[in-house]
């Protein structure tokens, strides 16, 4: 044999073509067209092989006719049924075993013949009769059959690799199938190999003398064709193979990695692999990263990687061959396809290399965490691999992941942006920049602040290359209607600092489109493109003006430069001014804006000098008037002096003059009377009152460097008003007066507050004091303004806050109200028999009516956080948050404040009196709720808010404008330096609670309870709980900058406990906090604020690693608080909210160590309580246990129990037998837990509950499936007793189950009828699952099938149209003995199928050894008790 494959290989020469003919070529693909061909002819020429040879005889009795020619071999029988034939015919042949050696020399004779030898090994033709009932298309070939035949197959082997050489030199034939490779086919997936070893060495000696691509098509069949048990042999073979000739080293390695080899094997191959690496071809590169990362072991993995990605250079690899491409192009223009078509195949070699790269990465968690750890340890930046020629990979995926919901991704994203810039070449900044505007011109509000927030550092990172793509930014100004008007700043910005950037002089061109645009929206009528023009303009002044003193030395020729740009600045300013003083709302933008400049530092001195020199003086002008001089003119009502803070008289005394100014606007436009002013004087508008003052004081502010005394007489002098307080006038009003009424409280609150912003960091005590007092002048406003909201419903307020998007802002209130009062007016106007209008005092009694409920109808939209009447104040005006000016962060720093003296000074400056201001409880949850809506605005991600589809985008960022200029980390830091302040405001308001409590013995809502008072505390307590939350839950401390500001305030909280050094762990100071908050939950007033307490304490327990422990803490508080008697609400109404009792009741039942103990707790201990309690009594042991939310507790309850199970895994036979009880005993808990919940629906049959039970019910059931049925089945034998006690418990429950489907088609209930499908279904899985359970354990003979009938919740059988004819089929009392029992099942059986009822039952007596059990009957739907006479 090894003689003749030498002497043939000798001869032969291989061709170019043999050498590069493709590897994947798949030889079943070239044997379809042939085969199709012969199909077709077998039937036109039937030329049977007539041969007398005992090989055809044998086949022909055998049912396989052999065919000559191009015919395909036709097999009259089935394939098994041939094989079978044959082997017996062999083996009973007189003379066996001789007779085999006659058989393989006649197929040696036959397979001389080319055609016949093809015909052989192509797949025979099964005759038609015989293919029709098969219903198989797919036949063998007859050697193939041969092989099936393990007596035969030693000798077919040895045929077939005698007859292989001939073919070395001919890989096809005329109709292009390859033989070499049809042979080596046939050997894959036979059945049985009869001696491996033999076949193995006739295998590795074909491989070291075939041509390569024959070698290549063997060696990656070898896992096809040996067993297991040859794999070591086979791996040592191919290894040294590897060594002697390196171009088989891809289909080798390819067979390595599917064979089951040992991995100290596969270890050394690994590692000559990767010595090999630096000069292995880039198109072998795929397949072995793939075999070097599959032979990686957790233990070698990092170090593994480490090399790899050292060794592994893609830069070298990929530079060569495009090099040379290139030189060809140059030599030869007739190659250029060629190179064209290299450099293509290069670049797919990169693409399945990463794609093996990530596919290892995504699935083996071994390798991932290896190369990540590889990345962290590389030592220098110029270590890292620069992946130059994945930019668009790169972007495709930064893009990818700005479309994420995930903060942290999204920022990741951000990154690969910005770093893309920074290191790739022009053209990848250029697609970056392109990226980042189309992301701006998305209008997906998240996409837009990041992609701005990228440019934002492109342009100050790296501003030169940035000027090179300012074409593409400049294309953001066509899809600005699109954007808020916080990112036109940015816009603006980043246009600006390009256009005006000194380091490059050819940027006129952006600064004439700007200009353009600018000039086109201030002349629009439109407010939105007038706020861009605005917008615009001052943020470009800003930059052109921009104060640079900081960043470098002010030489002659720049201050030269800055005259020029002086004047540039105030002529664009004062185009701004003239454009937009026609309408009051875009002078008030102006003047916000403009301050906005200032307060940032951004305005050079000598430009604010020049620009801000009239500012004061135009002030005075328009809004300020002497108070001794009391205006006159027709008013609605009398004009007074109010609210001034100094009490003695003085000729030069100044006030503001706020109640002619918006009598003359209101008034005089609807063509009423003028005022005495003249008639020369230009009108100005009180809206810009609030924003002008704001301008001014920031000016003044930073000209005088922080002091005010320029200006300190507006914090105390009056206003021209009229007397607010309604009291009986109200009724008497119209619906104008009392609309101006309210105007003019919204523009008096608004100055306030913009005092309060101005003085708020004034030290003196005296100036302090009078903004304490400015406070609670806010306060008591707010309330006088509320009494005016309740009555007049249409109202829609002056504007406070300018940088909106559309003047039509309208409070959220509105329309419920006056919706129910033109609903109640239209059934009064019908009553009327004139049908005339209703009069005034009609109108007023409707819109008193309606005062007196003012805000059910939106209540449940709201936070339902607050009781009393302080708190409905608040409740309504927080809709018309839009309409007051916004409170700067620094106004917190009153916070600090606790008793604060004023000295009262007579005229000649000595002091007369003292008295004490201190921060007022009304004042304190003013301050306290701003703040945290502010903190909720900034530290929630704007992913998290993400604005439901058709709803105006821009209203949730209203009110926030000056804010959402500063960063999250700004605010944070800003707030904890408040943490101080903030924990005396709680112990005090900690201590308050508590004294009340003493006084009213333990009742903290008795009899001597100041009412208002009481509900004000219990709110500041809410609010600063609320605040703590949102502080520490804070996604950025996970970031390592921010992690000092964590410790501080950790520090604070804990030394409030003892005074500890300032350099303690993390885990101490967290165990403290955690110790400190804990400490007030005595003193708790309010369920709400029970629930922030525990999420606050669930925010610290989350950054420590003591993680068993603190969930015992928090359980052991919720369940305090569950178990708490809480203060009373309104009327009929509990003061707690069902959300918020989900959500404690969710957090006692996550936390506690044993969930269904606690179930059984509530369930077996607290419902009975109730039920067996008059109608308004709660459970004694669960006070928050009342009728109103036992639907509240029954699902959290069912979903827990639910959720529990799910987690239990379902064991296995080979399980200790420790676990197989542990786990049947806490089924039996489970279990007796679903079944004490699922029998209150007798008593609470409410929809709700209904609902909760066939939801959760189904998916238990579902859960006992999975998770108890696997346990069951190898539990029976050995704890038989405890098998049937569940499945005697659970019995019960399916049947109730089954029960409430009948209920529900009953009451034709579609809610609930919908889930009936799915829970019959589940109900139906479980008998036959049950009945398999009973089969594995040798009880399938106790199954009778039966019927059922349909009852209702409370037992009761529903008559249905055959109910006559099953009852006697169903009748539990006539089965007196074993006979009438089956007969009984036999009857039931036959009318089954006819009963009108749903299900059907399963009699199952399970009987064991001797001993007979008691008899259950197990249905579709139930398992029951079923008592059998003996």
């Amino acid at each position: 044999m090894h003689k003749t494959l030498v002497k043939m290989v000798s001869k032969r020469r291989l061709s170019k073509s043999e050498h590069k003919e493709s590897l994947t070529e798949d030889a079943s693909k070239t044997r379809k067209q042939p085969l199709s061909k012969k199909t077709k002819k077998s039937h036109i020429a039937n030329e049977v092989e007539e041969n007398d040879s005992i090989f055809v005889k044998l086949l022909k009795i055998s049912g396989i006719i052999l065919k000559t020619g191009e015919n395909q071999n036709q097999l009259a029988v089935d394939q098994i049924a041939f094989q079978k034939k044959l082997f017996q015919t062999l083996r009973r042949h007189p003379s066996y075993p001789k007779i085999i050696e006659e058989f393989v020399s006649g197929l040696e004779s036959y397979i001389e013949d080319e055609d016949s030898f093809r015909n052989c090994l192509l797949s025979c033709e099964r005759l038609q009769d015989e293919e029709a009932s098969m219903g198989a298309s797919y036949s063998k070939s007859l050697i193939k059959l041969l092989l099936g035949i393990d007596i035969l197959q030693p000798a077919i082997i040895k045929t077939l690799f005698e007859k292989l050489p001939e073919y070395f030199f001919e890989n096809k034939t005329s109709d292009e199938i390859n033989i070499p490779r049809l042979i080596v086919s046939q050997l894959k997936w036979l059945d049985r190999v009869v001696d491996g070893k033999d076949l193995t060495a006739k295998i590795m000696q074909l491989i070291s003398i075939a041509p390569e691509n024959l070698q290549h098509d063997i060696i990656t069949s070898l896992p096809e064709i040996l067993g297991d048990s040859q794999h070591a042999d086979v791996g040592k073979e191919l290894s040294d193979l590897l060594i002697e000739n390196t171009s088989l080293t891809v289909p080798i390695l390819d067979v390595l990695s599917s064979l089951r080899l040992d991995p100290n094997f596969l270890l050394k191959v690994r590692q000559l692999v990767m010595d090999k690496l630096s000069s292995i071809r880039l198109e072998d590169l795929p397949v072995i990263i793939k075999f070097i990362l599959h032979s990686v072991t957790a233990m070698d993995a990092l170090e593994v990687i480490s090399e790899l990605r050292e060794k592994l250079d893609l830069q070298h690899c990929v530079l060569p061959s495009r090099l040379q491409a290139s030189q060809v192009k140059l030599k030869s223009k007739g190659r250029a396809s060629s190179s064209g078509n290299q450099e293509s195949s290069d670049q797919s070699c990169v693409i399945l290399l990463f794609d093996v790269i990530k596919s290892a990465i995504r699935y083996e968690k071994t390798i991932s965490e290896a190369w990540i750890k590889a990345i962290e340890n590389t030592a220098s930046v110029s270590e890292h691999k620069v992946l130059k020629d994945m930019c668009s990979s790169i972007l495709s995926l930064a893009q990818s992941l700005l479309h994420s919901l995930d903060q942290s991704i999204i920022s990741f994203g951000s990154l690969l942006y910005k770093y893309a810039f920074k290191f790739f070449d022009t053209y990848c900044q250029q697609e970056v920049v392109g990226a980042l505007v189309t992301h701006i011109c998305s209008g997906n509000e998240a996409e837009v602040d990041t992609a701005l927030d990228v440019l934002l550092e492109l342009v100050v990172l790296n501003p030169s290359a940035m000027m090179m793509n300012a074409v593409f930014v400049k294309g953001i100004l066509d899809y600005l209607d699109n954007i808020s008007p916080q990112q036109i700043r940015k816009v603006f910005y980043v246009l600006s600092t390009l256009a005006f950037s000194k380091q490059n002089e050819a940027s006129s061109h952006i600064q004439d489109d700007m200009h353009l645009v600018i000039r086109k929206q201030l002349s629009s009528t439109v407010f939105k493109y007038k706020l861009i023009g605005i917008i615009g303009a001052v943020t470009m002044a800003g930059i052109m003006a921009a104060d640079r003193s900081e960043s470098c030395s002010l030489t002659e020729e720049r201050a030269n430069l800055s005259n020029e740009q002086c004047t540039q600045v105030t002529s664009l300013l004062q185009l701004v001014h003239s454009c937009s003083e026609q309408s009051p709302q875009a002078s008030a933008l102006y003047y916000d804006e403009f301050a906005n400049l200032i307060q940032q530092e951004k305005l050079h001195p000598k430009a604010l000098e020049r620009v801000g020199h009239t500012i004061c003086n135009d002030f005075q002008d328009a809004f300020v008037v002497d108070s001794c001089v009391v205006p006159e003119g027709d008013f609605p009502f009398p004009v007074k002096a109010l609210y001034g803070l100094e009490e003695y008289n003085t000729q030069d005394g100044i006030a503001i003059n706020l109640l002619p100014l918006l009598f003359s606007q209101d008034f005089a436009k609807d063509g009423g009377l003028v005022t005495s002013q003249e008639s020369g004087q230009k009108l100005v508008s009180p809206l810009c009152l609030a924003p002008y003052f704001r301008l001014l004081r920031l000016c003044v502010e930073r000209q005088h460097n922080g002091n005010l005394e320029e200006i300190d007489g507006l914090l105390d002098c009056p206003i021209f008003l009229t007397d607010l307080e309604p009291g009986e006038r109200l009724e008497s009003m119209s619906a104008k007066e009392r609309a101006f009424m309210c105007s003019l409280l919204f523009l008096t609150l608004n100055w306030f507050r913009e005092i309060v912003n101005a003085f708020c960091q004034e030290t003196s005590p005296e100036m302090k004091g009078k903004v304490l007092t400015r406070l609670k002048h806010i306060v008591e406003l707010q309330i006088i303004l509320e009494k005016y909201l309740a009555v007049t419903p249409d109202y829609i307020p002056p504007l406070g806050n300018f940088d909106v998007e559309t003047l039509d802002i309208t409070p959220h209130t509105v329309t419920a109200i006056s919706a129910k009062i033109r609903k109640k007016g239209k059934i009064e106007r019908k009553q009327k028999a004139d049908g005339s209008k209703p009069s005034s005092s009609d109108t007023l009694s409707e819109e008193k009516n309606s005062e007196c409920d003012p805000t059910p109808s939106h209540r449940g939209q709201l936070n339902k956080e607050f009781t009393g009447k302080e708190e409905k104040t608040s409740l309504l005006l927080r809709n018309y948050h839009a309409f007051f000016r916004e409170l700067d962060i620094e106004v917190f720093s009153i916070l600090h404040c606790g008793l604060v003296t004023k000295f009262i000074l007579d005229t000649e400056m000595h002091t007369e009196a003292t008295e004490v201001v201190q921060l007022g409880p009304p004042e304190l949850l003013f301050l306290l709720e701003d703040l945290s809506q502010k903190l909720e605005s900034m530290l929630i991600p704007s992913i998290a808010r993400r604005v439901p589809f058709l709803k105006n985008k821009g209203s949730r960022n209203i009110g926030f404008s000056h804010l959402q200029q500063r960063s999250a980390q700004e605010i944070v830091h800003c707030v904890f330096q408040l943490v101080t302040p903030m924990c005396n405001h709680l112990e005090n308001i900690h201590n308050y609670f508590q004294c009340l409590a003493a006084e009213n013995h333990g009742v903290v809502d008795g009899p001597g309870m100041k009412v208002q008072e009481y509900h004000i505390m219990s709110s500041c307590y809410q609010r600063l709980l609320q605040i703590f939350h949102g502080l520490f839950a804070w996604s950025g401390f996970s970031q390592p900058e921010n992690q000092n500001l964590l410790y501080s305030a950790l520090h604070v909280l804990s030394s409030r406990l003892k005074q500890g050094e300032l350099s303690q762990p993390l885990e101490e100071l967290l165990s403290q906090s955690f110790h400190y908050l804990q400490n007030f939950h005595q003193s708790i007033p309010s369920f709400q604020c029970a629930l922030y307490l525990i999420r606050l304490l669930m925010v610290i327990l989350e950054k420590s690693t003591a993680s068993t422990q603190n969930k015992e803490k928090i359980a052991s508080l919720a369940r305090q608080f569950l178990c708490r008697v809480w203060p009373s609400g309104d009327k009929e109404k509990s003061s707690i909210s069902n959300d918020q009792l989900h959500a404690l009741l969710c957090i006692y039942l996550e936390h506690t160590d044993s969930i269904l103990k606690a179930i059984e707790e509530i369930a077996g201990v607290g419902v009975p309580e109730l039920i067996n309690s008059p109608k308004d009594v709660s459970s004694s042991t669960f006070p928050t246990l009342t009728r109103h939310t036992f639907v509240v507790f029954f699902r959290v309850m069912m979903a827990e129990l639910e959720k529990t199970v799910k987690k239990i895994e379902p064991g296995t036979a080979a399980d200790s037998q420790q676990i197989h009880e542990e786990k049947l005993l806490y089924w039996n808990m489970a279990v007796r837990d679903f079944s004490i919940l699922i029998n209150l629906i007798k008593v609470f049959d409410s929809h709700p509950v209904l609902h909760v039970c066939l939801k959760y019910g189904r998916l238990f059931v579902e859960a006992f499936l999975k998770q108890c049925m696997p346990l069951l089945d190898f539990s029976f034998r050995k704890h038989r007793e405890d098998v049937l006690s569940l499945l005697e418990t659970f019995q019960l429950d399916t049947r109730l189950l089954h029960h409430l489907c009948g209920h529900s088609k009953i009451h034709q209930d579609t809610r609930l009828t919908q889930h009936v499908p799915l829970l019959k279904k589940t109900l139906e899985l479980l008998v036959c699952r049950v009945k398999a359970m009973l089969t594995l354990n040798n009880c399938r003979e106790a199954f009778w099938l039966g019927n059922l009938k349909n009852r209702d919740l409370q037992g009761e059988e529903i008559k249905s149209q055959n109910s006559q004819e099953s009852t006697a089929d169903e009748s539990e009392d006539d089965m007196s003995s074993q006979t009438s029992k089956s007969k009984a099942t036999e009857v039931s059986l036959q009318k089954a199928p006819e009963s009108g009822t749903d299900g059907c039952i399963l009699l199952i007596v399970l009987s064991w050894w001797s001993r007979t059990l008691p008899t259950y009957v197990y249905c579709q739907v139930l398992l029951c008790p079923f008592p059998f006479p003996p």
